[in-house]
């Protein structure tokens, strides 16, 4: 009878690792799938900086929040220290954000962990600037990844993410042409998941878009908007026939043409906001009101 119920201990135990194993796979992979698939009515939600709402901005705990919401990306800034470790951080200081001064390459990584991260209210906590592969290592098999001002940066980047098996998570961005991408990155480019990011008040965004379709597919475009004029925002269909998302920003006036979050949540005001940046093709949008979008999109039945 003991070694029957030894047994059936361990069976059970095994099923239920298993089963956890199996679901934190699944979510991703399950994003992964959504990710390319630029016909999918449902909509991404991106968590800009994390929940820095309630958590320092970059930080892992901000991150923890936005992925315990449920949001489906969580946005981070890349940067690089003075020993070449790839840390979080939006600014080219850690004035800001830390009760420290000067750039993250002035200091060593042992050195810059001395800091500490700033709530939003400018006060200090005991959270420290995360690397690249701590976050990583945190969000394996849980949530995808953008990768912002992480140009400079794409090789190793590229590496952690190989050497954390993370790198099918992880969207590599940037504003540059396809030739000057091409150009400087020939060896990875065809190996990640890229989104290009087009400023539509610039003449010729419809070309630079065309032309990265006819080369590599990027997975979403990013497509920021001062005015909300351009042709391409009522003739945008082409993005999703030809195998790319369209990403919109919902964060600030500057960067969709004041259809912004706090429009929506502040002013109560959702038909110029969010229902008009998903009218014009949006099924990705960053936020900074992470958790209010998830409620809208699912009171819509908009999010999975």
């Amino acid at each position: 009878m003991k070694i029957f119920k030894a047994v059936a201990f361990i069976i059970l135990t095994s099923s239920i690792f298993c089963t956890t194993s199996h679901a934190q796979t699944t979510r991703v992979d399950s994003l992964v799938k959504q990710l390319h698939q630029p016909l999918d009515k449902y909509i991404m939600v991106t968590a800009h900086r994390g929940d820095w709402r309630n958590a320092p901005e970059n930080s892992l705990l901000g991150f923890k929040y936005a992925i315990a919401m449920g949001v489906d990306i969580i946005e981070l800034d890349l940067n690089k220290t003075k020993d070449g470790v790839i840390v979080i951080m939006h600014d080219q200081t850690i004035n800001r954000t830390t009760d420290g001064k000067g750039s993250p390459g002035d200091y060593t990584l042992a050195e810059l962990k001395k800091f500490h991260l700033k709530n939003g209210l400018g006060r200090v906590t005991v959270n420290t600037i995360p690397t690249l592969e701590e976050v990583m290592q945190l969000i394996k098999g849980k949530v995808l990844v953008n990768l912002d001002k992480s140009y400079p940066y794409y090789n190793e980047a590229y590496q952690i993410l190989k050497a954390t098996g993370t790198l099918k998570q992880a969207i590599f961005k940037t504003a540059e042409d396809y030739e000057t991408v091409r150009k400087q990155y020939p060896s990875i480019i065809d190996s990640i998941t890229f989104m290009a990011v087009v400023d539509l008040d610039k003449p010729g965004a419809k070309q630079v878009i065309e032309n990265y379709q006819r080369h590599i597919k990027p997975v979403a475009f990013e497509l920021n908007f001062r005015t909300d004029t351009s042709a391409i925002l009522k003739n945008n269909k082409f993005i999703n026939k030809n195998g790319s998302r369209i990403w919109i920003n919902s964060l600030w006036a500057s960067l969709n043409a004041g259809h912004d979050d706090d429009t929506a949540v502040d002013l109560g005001n959702t038909e110029n906001s969010w229902d008009w940046i998903i009218a014009h093709g949006a099924t990705i949008i960053q936020t900074d009101r992470p958790h209010e979008m998830l409620q809208y999109l699912r009171k819509k039945g908009l999010h999975k």
